[in-house]
């Protein structure tokens, strides 16, 4: 391996990451919900990239490790990003009449609150950072120039890049599809809130029971 990285192990990495992207989940309902809702997906995208970037600093800086080590830390956790996403699917159940009418547009959400709401998406959710936690030091050579902790920093742009392209995607291709079908609008609205009580309600009870 070379002094710095090697551009193989990047590459495998970037790999895996992306298939961890691609998969639906918390992110992608929330994106969808965005691109329905907003007139641009850029503010919601924006605050869950930057809570992916916070759970790669906590896993560089060591803090992650400690947390995991800590049942009772990593179940109030866990707790917390659970209701976090609970709250959020509930909201997207309850209220139907934000979904875009065809050539009609809602009041706008702020941008820095469309932006908070995608930074607790991903930031608050135990799942992503036992994941980072597990997979990111896998990636990383000892024998480097690089400290381990700069080298976690660009493994973790590097799965935030593939994140921007992904849910950008998403919410913006759930906008351009569904902006004029008001009736399946509201039916992913409501399988996007409700994925999000799912994965929920999971997180929680998978930390319970484990």
């Amino acid at each position: 391996m070379s002094e710095v990285m090697a551009v193989g192990t990047v590459a495998a990495f970037w790999a895996v990451s992306f298939l961890f992207v691609l998969t639906p989940g918390a992110d992608w309902a929330y994106a969808i919900a965005a691109g329905l809702r907003h007139r641009t997906v850029v503010p919601a995208v924006g605050g869950m990239l930057s809570g992916h970037l916070a759970m790669t600093a906590v896993v560089a800086t060591g803090v992650a490790a400690l947390v995991a080590r800590s049942p009772l830390v990593l179940t109030a956790l866990t707790a917390v990003g659970a209701a976090y996403l609970v709250w959020l699917g509930i909201a997207m159940l309850v209220k139907p009449s934000a979904l875009p009418q065809a050539g009609a547009e809602q009041a706008p959400e702020s941008w820095v609150r469309q932006a908070v709401k995608g930074m607790g998406t991903s930031g608050l959710n135990p799942k992503v950072l036992l994941l980072f936690l597990a997979l990111l030091p896998q990636f990383t050579d000892t024998d480097a120039r690089w400290p381990l902790a700069v080298q976690i920093v660009l493994l973790g742009v590097v799965h935030t890049v593939s994140c921007a392209v992904v849910y950008t995607g998403v919410g913006t291709g759930a906008r351009v599809v569904l902006r004029t079908r008001p009736a399946a609008a509201r039916v992913v609205t409501w399988i996007s809130g409700a994925a999000m009580i799912g994965i929920g309600a999971v997180l929680l009870i998978q930390r319970v029971v484990g």
